[in-house]
């Protein structure tokens, strides 16, 4: 049936007909109030259609009973409905209230965008939207850097932290987006931007902890201060002090370790270097150390494709030896005596000059040697007392980054990479107080022997690592790197010491995970073999020619004594003379 009205016709719904079927609008204690204002209108029902005669009923049908309007109706509704008036918020769908988390989210941002002085995101920039999403997870941070007067500094054996340089002109320029974040003083988040298969952006963020995290807004000083100072004085107590710099080319090693870049010219005195000179010299002023009478004096060389050149001595080739009490010697190698800072940043300039560097696809400008700055201290017999090493290492370029460079390039690459994997073990070795340390796997750390043997030896690696997201899979290698250098974990355990060093770092990267190719493998041992027969040439060559030398002078003297001992006998020459005479006669 029809519902309609007397003076309408139909199509006409009473208003408690309309809250009846949408118990939502209004609950039914509230009706009263529009049966006041809108009063049921008799409902008559549209005529139903005459039946359709047949052989079974052949009369009218009598009229229906008339109907009971809606209002007047009793209504049942569920004891949960009843107890509890519908409410519009909880009756909606969970995709309506992320449409509305989505909305709420994005008013905000819009809201931080238009204040004044937030103006960091450039729409024009290609990589806004993950320059936003790294805006907004800092945003959610509470950020406590690390500074000069909230922190103290602690003692460690090994200290491994990472500092972030600034982003430079040239990344400014290519609008490359800051992809590192430091929420504390010793952690540190890269957010590696991904695309899904939908080409959808999304943020893959990886989360490291360290000793200490230095951000872009960190001085020399500072880095200084918890890294290389707490390990000074190991060296006035007979202890071996190292601090190693590591990381991608460019990303700031030669400029924390040696000082600020003015153009192509540096000043040495704002860097590591010319800070720990400074505090050795004050040290030595002291009464607890003064009345020792040491002598300071520096060395300064580099190690490039597996040999060691003196950079006092105008790159002159060095020999590294073993003596029988297992003591490696650099042979000849020049030391220095310094009596002030000014004299020491002397010789660190003098070396510098003359320091190998390289172009490759990464930088223009790269050093393509391990630099070793040494300031030893000797007492008045001459023996050591202490020494600290500076370790500038060279880049650790991936095989992508110079994959365009000549065969010679190539190989430069795989010597430092594999030096830096053998430097990575020792130090491992050395915090976990393994028995075998294979520091023979290299040059590198052959030459830095003493700094991973004994207990008076301290170690503090310094990572840097580069802010731009096209340097985010070297970054990430670098943290990697360090973390592997500094195990944290209880129970970890090398591998068994094999012999051969070489085999040993080979067995401990596999045991790890690490992915290392056979035929690298094999590379890096018919190089070491190389390099052996080199040195064993050259040395023989050298024997040969002192002996020679030997041989020469042993000549001279005895010609010089028959020199000065011809006797003349004029009468004997003379007989002689008429003999022979005689007998051609």
């Amino acid at each position: 049936a029809v519902v309609s009205t007397q003076s309408t016709g139909g199509k006409e719904i009473e208003v408690l007909t309309v809250l009846n079927l949408n118990g939502n609008l209004l609950p039914p204690a509230h009706w009263a109030g529009y049966e006041k204002f809108y009063p049921a209108k008799p409902t008559v029902l549209a005529p139903a259609p005459a039946p359709l005669p047949n052989n079974r009923n052949s009369g009218i049908q009598p009229p229906s009973a008339p109907r009971v309007p809606l209002s007047q109706r009793p209504i049942n509704l569920p004891p949960s409905v009843a107890n509890h008036p519908a409410d519009p918020a909880k009756r909606k769908s969970q995709c309506v209230k992320e449409i509305d988390k989505i909305k709420k989210n994005r008013e905000e941002r819009r809201a931080r965008i238009n204040q004044p002085g937030a103006g960091e995101i450039d729409p024009s920039n290609p990589n806004w939207e993950f320059a936003q999403m790294i805006e907004d997870y800092r945003q959610e941070l509470n950020v406590a850097p690390l500074s000069f007067a909230n922190e103290v500094v602690r003692d460690h054996r090994i200290c491994v932290c990472v500092r972030k340089r600034p982003i430079n002109k040239k990344e400014k320029k290519l609008k490359t987006v800051d992809v590192m974040t430091f929420p504390s003083k010793d952690h540190i988040v890269v957010h590696e931007p991904k695309l899904k298969v939908d080409l959808t952006k999304f943020l893959e963020n990886h989360k490291f902890h360290f000793d200490y995290a230095f951000d872009e807004s960190s001085t020399n000083d500072l880095v200084y201060k918890f890294t290389a100072q707490p390990i000074l004085r190991t060296i006035f107590d007979g202890g071996i002090a190292t601090c190693f710099a590591y990381g991608q080319t460019g990303s700031g090693k030669t400029h924390t370790m040696g000082g600020d870049f003015n153009g192509k010219e540096q000043n040495f005195s704002l860097g590591i270097y010319a800070l720990a000179a400074s505090d050795v010299f004050e040290v030595l002023k002291g009464p607890q150390y003064g009345s020792l009478d040491l002598k300071v004096s520096c060395s300064f060389f580099e190690i490039y494709g597996g040999k060691v050149f003196d950079l006092l001595a105008r790159r002159a080739k060095r020999r590294v030896l073993e003596d029988g009490n297992n003591v490696v010697n650099v042979v000849d190698l020049k030391e220095s005596p310094v009596l002030s800072v000014a004299s020491v940043l002397g010789v660190i300039k003098e070396g510098s000059a003359v320091r190998t560097s390289g172009q490759t696809s990464a930088n223009a400008h790269s050093s393509r040697s391990h630099a070793v700055f040494q300031m030893i201290l000797r007492n008045p017999r001459g023996k050591l007392q202490g020494k600290f090493s500076f370790i500038d290492l060279a880049g650790n370029e991936r095989g992508a980054d110079t994959c365009s460079a000549n065969r010679a390039t190539r190989i430069e690459g795989a010597e430092i990479n594999k030096s830096l994997l053998a430097l990575k073990e020792c130090i491992r070795a050395m915090s976990i107080n393994a028995t075998h340390i294979p520091f023979r796997a290299s040059k590198l750390t052959q030459v830095l022997r003493d700094s991973f043997v004994g207990e008076k030896a301290r170690t503090c690696m310094i990572a840097t690592i580069a802010p731009g997201q096209n340097s985010v899979e070297c970054s990430l290698n670098t943290l990697r790197y360090a973390d592997r250098v500094k195990e944290l974990g209880p129970g970890a355990k090398p591998a068994p010491p094999l012999g051969d060093d070489l085999a040993f770092l080979h067995q401990s990267l596999m045991s790890q995970g690490e992915e290392e190719e056979q035929e690298m493998f094999n590379f890096h041992q018919a190089l070491d073999q190389l390099q052996q027969a080199e040195e064993t040439l050259v040395e023989e060559h050298t024997q040969c020619i002192q002996e020679n030398k030997e041989y020469l002078k042993q000549e001279e003297v005895i010609l010089q004594r028959m020199e000065q001992g011809v006797d003349y006998d004029i009468e004997g020459t003379k007989l002689a003379e008429i003999h022979f005479s005689g007998l051609g006669t």
